[in-house]
């Protein structure tokens, strides 16, 4: 038995799960989030607790029942309490500020950097004296926030001589030494 799959989803007080034809959707105080499951696992809902169960333990039925159970425990997780990733630029010069959903970058380009959010990402971002500026992204979809975490870390990823890149907060890069003067 998957040791992950077999775990049952406490479902909160605030959520409701529902289940038609293996889809999941799920509601809550941050959203509504909705996953097609694999046709030939089985689930449960009762008495506030989800689970999901599996004909045999072929290799692919093995791998699917984890994978779903995780996928439905990070909605009904991010309905309830959201997911929150904080992104900060380290470099001179560079700076973040956001109109509605575009979010601006200037990451030592000859332009600027204009990307669209998604309407399901609330973004914000903060620049202080003295201190790095910071992206703060918020979402009910783990999946969808972190890919737009890579979207952007993708512009400018922190390079291992200086540390200049775009990172996310308290992420500790390696840094290398560079050349040595010889003679």
């Amino acid at each position: 038995m998957s040791r992950i799959g077999k775990l049952p989803i406490n479902i909160p007080s605030g959520v409701t799960v529902s289940v038609e034809n293996n889809l999941v959707t799920v509601k809550g105080a941050k959203g509504e989030l909705q996953q097609k499951l694999a046709d030939n696992l089985t689930v449960k809902v009762e008495n506030g607790v989800f689970t999901i169960e599996r004909p045999d333990d072929t290799p692919t039925n093995r791998a699917m029942h984890g994978l779903y159970r995780a996928l439905v425990q990070n909605m009904v997780t991010g309905v309830s309490e959201g997911y929150t990733k904080i992104l900060e630029l380290v470099g001179v010069g560079y700076r973040a500020s956001n109109d509605g959903q575009v979010l601006e970058l200037s990451l030592g380009y000859t332009h600027n950097i204009f990307l669209q959010l998604p309407k399901e990402v609330q973004v914000q971002t903060k620049s202080e004296r003295n201190q790095n500026p910071i992206i703060i992204l918020e979402s009910a979809d783990k999946q969808l926030i972190g890919q737009v975490c890579a979207k952007i870390r993708s512009f400018r990823k922190p390079e291992p001589y200086k540390g200049k890149g775009v990172r996310f907060k308290g992420e500790i890069v390696r840094k290398k030494a560079g050349k040595t003067a010889g003679k």
